[in-house]
């Protein structure tokens, strides 16, 4: 895994591991079981304070998992924001995006760059906040290459429990076991037309409260409101018509919910998937992180007050 940081004029990169890249396949051909698949992790910058929207300790403790898998890959991960080194997509077989959304979105001034290596079939998974873009500059792309994105005054981004009492048959879902979750769940994203190419795999039922909050961007609307009882899709799969493929996925503002072990493996699955890998039958293989792995990398102290306790109890890391 090689881990860089992207300043104002400058990269820094930390090489943790070097790993030799075996040849390049054409991207929309199976994957060979030998041929080293490159994944790079885009990790936005600190926004939410400490264990929330962690996207550098998230994404390195996602990369080292992968890296550690056994499975035929490579990962680079780049810190701060959008990677200032120009070569940091080079032979890339899926972009893995953590990082806030919204007008700030760090893909937005970088559209162009994106569009070939998507047309060349890269795959591209986005993370809690990176699913949203602005409805008329990323929202186009978004359903184009992920097959669905948080469109605001449709989508909404309520705190709950979500029971996955039911996992839908795709290989991104092997290993991964019924399991509840609180988590802050973004629901009723706008996908593509009739959900063509789109594969909900994870859904869940919302409870009412979520859909009494006020009307406004994020946080209710007519159409979320009418849908009570309902059920709303939080994690989808995308596949696009020239080969490459898409993963959304909607949970991920709690760093400590990264060592409940079916929504690691959930989360793991979806990028290998993407990346254009077969999945083990058990799910690609992760130790859950210890608590004091969980601390390593977050961009910010550890506050005074931390109720440590309750973080343990709340996700159960080892």
């Amino acid at each position: 895994m090689r881990v860089a940081a992207c300043l104002t004029g400058c990269l820094l990169v930390v090489a943790l591991a070097a790993v030799t890249r075996a040849g390049q396949a054409d991207a929309t051909s199976p994957a060979d079981e030998n041929e080293i698949k490159r994944i790079v992790f885009v990790a936005g910058t600190g926004s939410h304070g400490y264990g929330g929207h962690e996207h550098k300790a998230g994404c390195i403790l996602l990369a080292r998992a992968l890296d550690e898998s056994g499975l035929p890959i490579e990962t680079a991960v780049y810190t701060g924001g959008w990677p200032d080194d120009p070569d940091a997509f080079q032979d890339a077989d899926a972009i893995v995006i953590y990082a806030n959304g919204g007008g700030g979105h760090p893909i937005l001034p970088h559209l162009d760059q994106v569009a070939p290596l998507m047309e060349q079939g890269v795959g591209l998974a986005c993370l809690h906040y990176a699913v949203e873009v602005p409805k008329d500059r990323g929202g186009p792309q978004f359903l184009d290459w992920l097959g669905g994105y948080f469109e605001t005054h449709w989508s909404v981004n309520p705190w709950w429990t979500a029971h996955f009492t039911e996992l839908p048959d795709h290989p991104v879902n092997r290993g991964v076991e019924p399991f509840s979750l609180y988590d802050e769940w973004y629901y009723h994203m706008r996908f593509r037309p009739e959900m063509e190419g789109v594969t909900p795999v994870m859904t869940a039922v919302p409870p009412d409260s979520t859909r009494e909050r006020p009307d406004g961007p994020h946080s209710n609307n007519p159409t979320v409101r009418a849908r009570r009882g309902e059920p709303e899709h939080v994690a989808w799969v995308y596949d696009r018509p020239d080969g490459g493929r898409g993963y959304g996925f909607t949970g991920g503002h709690w760093h400590w919910a990264w060592a409940e072990d079916n929504f690691r493996t959930a989360v793991l699955n979806g990028i290998v998937w993407t990346a254009g890998l077969d999945i083990p039958e058990g799910g690609v293989p992760s130790e859950a992180p210890t608590f004091e792995e969980l601390l390593e990398n977050q961009d910010f102290p550890r506050p005074d007050g931390f109720d440590e306790e309750r973080a343990r109890a709340t996700y159960a890391p080892r």
